[in-house]
């Protein structure tokens, strides 16, 4: 059985949750809708391509490792912005954007709290379930080193500092692929589709509704501390 070792290193990186009034709030690991999300722009998906984005979402098993505690390496970035009715920013599609509305839209200063990670050094095994569709295992792979747009973990600031991809992995089970990633000797916290040996499961929501545009639908992962065995770094 074949994975996708990828690496994530950024100074900041964003893992969204619920969002509450204008705080920005993000979980330890990445959801799977982000993940969906970053496999498209590196293949060059637009938003209007929902049935390809819903279908890649349910074929993605992942797991990943944090070589630090995700909980410790975290900041709050204070934002606060000055928008009227005419006011408009640049977007990566090479053109600016505004918001429409009447006289006064916007006016006045805008809070915002915005959370991130700090100095991200997280690793993550990835295969495709069924893996013969396209896109390919393959086909992501060489998207993810040459890809069509540039990428980015979570919001449009946290840039990673390499590539993502860096080579393939051979084993049966997840655990042992995350196993591999992690510094010999070294306990990591890590997180993982579930697998035919977890003892213990919990539900979580982190998938979207391509369709409708809506976040929400359950799947069952694991979560623990991983004991590394350094066979893939």
């Amino acid at each position: 059985m074949r994975w996708m070792f990828l690496r994530f290193e950024a100074p900041l990186a964003s893992f969204g949750g619920e969002a509450i009034d204008a705080h920005g709030i993000i979980r330890d690991f990445p959801a799977r809708s982000m993940v969906t999300g970053l496999f498209a722009n590196a293949l060059g998906w637009t938003r209007r391509m929902r049935f390809e984005h819903q279908g890649l979402q349910e074929r993605i098993v992942f797991g990943a490792v944090h070589d630090s505690n995700p909980a410790t390496a975290r900041m709050i970035d204070y934002q606060t912005a000055q928008l009227g009715a005419g006011d408009k920013a640049w977007s990566t599609r090479g053109y600016p954007i505004g918001r429409a509305g009447g006289s006064g839209t916007y006016k006045g200063a805008h809070q915002r709290w915005r959370h991130y990670h700090s100095d991200l050094r997280m690793s993550m095994v990835v295969r495709f379930v069924p893996e013969y569709l396209e896109p390919t295992m393959d086909t992501l792979a060489a998207a993810l080193v040459r890809p069509a747009r540039p990428l980015f973990i979570g919001r449009k600031a946290c840039l990673p500092t390499g590539i993502f991809f860096h080579r393939w992995i051979e084993t049966d089970d997840i655990c042992d692929a995350l196993r591999g990633v992690i510094p010999a000797g070294k306990q990591c916290e890590a997180q993982w589709s579930i697998s035919e040996r977890a003892q213990e499961s919990t539900s979580i929501t982190d998938e979207r509704d391509w369709m409708s545009g809506l976040h929400g639908g359950g799947r069952l992962v694991c979560r623990g501390r991983l004991d590394g065995t350094g066979v893939y770094r």
